[in-house]
């Protein structure tokens, strides 16, 4: 039976190649001279910190990441901007920015629910972290992929390991 993957992966050697061309730009940019910029990427947790010396060049910082981040071939929806807010300590704001890697229980429950509204004969399975989805004809398979796409979830999602 045809069936592929939906995953929600993101490579850390690109992510890593975003901030540091990140920081190049910043450390070359006029109004970012002289003033306090640290940007880090945390492997281990799987975010980004990020410290500025005002909250208007944190928004620049933070435009700067997600462009160049889109240049790289990466998702805007990997940084969950959301999730925490940018605080004060002492004469710098910092903010942390948790990456979207794999794909969260109720995230994956909405996807299969998703499938399961569009009438299509597929069966959706949550394995861990991947939503699988398996059909009689590749056809079926194809417009479950478009339904997803169309559905706009805020997730960066990747459809892999299709067998025929």
């Amino acid at each position: 039976m045809p069936s592929f993957d939906i995953v929600s992966k993101v490579d850390l050697q690109t992510l890593d190649n975003a901030i540091n061309t990140v920081k190049k730009e910043i450390t070359t940019r006029f109004d970012f001279k002289g003033s306090h910029v640290n940007i880090e990427l945390d492997k281990k947790e799987m975010g980004v910190k990020v410290e500025v010396e005002s909250e208007m060049k944190l928004d620049q910082v933070l435009d700067v990441l997600i462009t160049r981040s889109m240049r790289q071939g990466l998702d805007a929806t990997i940084y969950d901007m959301g999730s925490k807010e940018a605080y004060q300590s002492g004469k710098v704001y910092k903010k942390e920015i948790p990456v979207r890697n794999g794909i969260k229980q109720e995230d994956a429950k909405k996807i299969v629910k998703l499938i399961k509204d569009s009438g299509l004969k597929v069966q959706a399975a949550i394995m861990d972290d991947i939503v699988r989805v398996t059909a009689k004809k590749i056809d079926d398979l194809q417009e479950v992929i478009q339904k997803c796409r169309e559905a706009n979830l805020g997730l960066p999602l990747q459809y892999v390991n299709m067998k025929s």
